[in-house]
């Protein structure tokens, strides 16, 4: 005969099973969100080293879907690019053929965003209504869907910028779309990691790496912010040679511009220079990171994500160096950017090793 504690106890036990498989299935759902999101990441990187971002003028969320079915609506279209200043100081005179060509590069870069969009927001509905999202996982899910939509018109923001004065999107919009984006992945791949079982990290390996985690996170997204500066200005095709810069490792004329602050964003050499240095930065703090994990844990729970991240930088390092000293190849170039999201991954990795899986509320 079966006791009431013991009754409880199998009751539980099954809850916390379908609990398990729940989180299972929400987490290779996010997965895939994420892949999707690197996705985007390298044919953002595509749009913009073809120059490919302001051939569609104007945003059409919905009937933007179709693209131009006739000879007369693809005239329709390059007449719209005409317009503006990139056609007129830049391409005047570019063939339909042409226009075609970057034409399908941003049309494909919007289509991908709907279609993440979709496929974050359905499964997301089927899982709500399906009864599979835990109570403290609704809100954070309806967040990842507004930032998702807050991309959107950031996106839009951008191309904006380029469309009336200048011949090329502002820096400063391009940087905050593209660190959005890293945003947005780490933190829809963060829930997904937690959401994995996972051994649990001790008191003394949280207390004593945590610290460093959250810093080193801080120091990748810097770089990142970095990084899309120097493609808003075309940073990466000037002072194409490596070790030294124009010459010697500290350049000169990086404060030409007044005020002084003005050159860590508008500054070509500059903006490549912060480029740069914080890509050593990255390197000696992953060696720290590495080193101080090591004595404080030692365990591989704490030390293979470590490793990962020692790993990645290396590897990120020399896409950066291939990417500057062949002088931004496309190839190896959205290498380099596509690459950026696993050393953001392996940041995130690391501090959810010591943070651990989500308790079952």
């Amino acid at each position: 005969m079966t006791t009431t504690s013991e009754h409880t106890s199998v009751t539980a036990g099954i809850a916390a099973s379908d609990i398990q498989r729940n989180r299972t299935l929400i987490r290779w759902w996010l997965y895939a969100v994420c892949a999707l999101i690197l996705a985007m990441v390298v044919v953002g990187g595509a749009t913009r080293l073809t120059e490919s971002g302001l051939s569609i003028t104007e945003w059409k969320p919905i009937h933007g879907v179709i693209p131009p079915l006739s000879e007369a609506e693809w005239e329709e279209e390059l007449e719209k690019y005409r317009q503006i200043p990139e056609y007129q100081l830049i391409n005047k005179g570019m063939s339909l053929e042409e226009f075609k060509f970057i034409f399908w590069w941003e049309w494909g870069h919007r289509l991908l965003g709907r279609f993440i969009g979709v496929a974050f927001f359905i499964p997301m509905v089927v899982f709500w209504a399906q009864g599979r999202l835990e109570p403290w996982l609704k809100p954070r899910l309806v967040f990842g869907l507004f930032l998702g939509g807050l991309q959107g018109a950031v996106g839009w923001w951008m191309v904006a910028s380029g469309l009336v004065e200048r011949t090329d999107v502002s820096q400063y919009r391009l940087a905050t779309h593209l660190t959005l984006a890293f945003f947005i992945f780490a933190y829809l791949f963060w829930i997904a990691r937690r959401l994995a079982p996972r051994e649990a990290a001790t008191e003394s390996e949280r207390r004593g790496l945590l610290t460093v985690g959250w810093a080193f996170l801080a120091l990748v997204f810097l770089q990142l912010f970095l990084g899309g500066l120097v493609a808003g200005l075309n940073a990466g095709f000037t002072f194409n040679t490596w070790p030294l810069m124009d010459g010697a490792i500290i350049p000169e004329r990086l404060f030409v511009m007044d005020p002084w602050w003005i050159n860590m964003f508008e500054n070509v050499k500059m903006v490549q220079f912060q480029h740069r240095m914080v890509a050593y930065a990255l390197v000696v703090a992953v060696g720290l990171l590495a080193w101080k994990s090591l004595r404080v844990s030692g365990r591989m729970h704490v030390m293979r994500p470590a490793w990962h991240l020692v790993g990645f930088i290396g590897l990120q390092v020399l896409f950066g160096i291939l990417t500057l000293i062949w002088n931004v190849p496309l190839s190896i170039a959205l290498v380099h950017q596509g690459f950026a999201v696993f050393v953001l991954a392996a940041s995130i990795d690391y501090l959810v090793a010591l943070k651990g899986s989500y308790p079952v509320r």
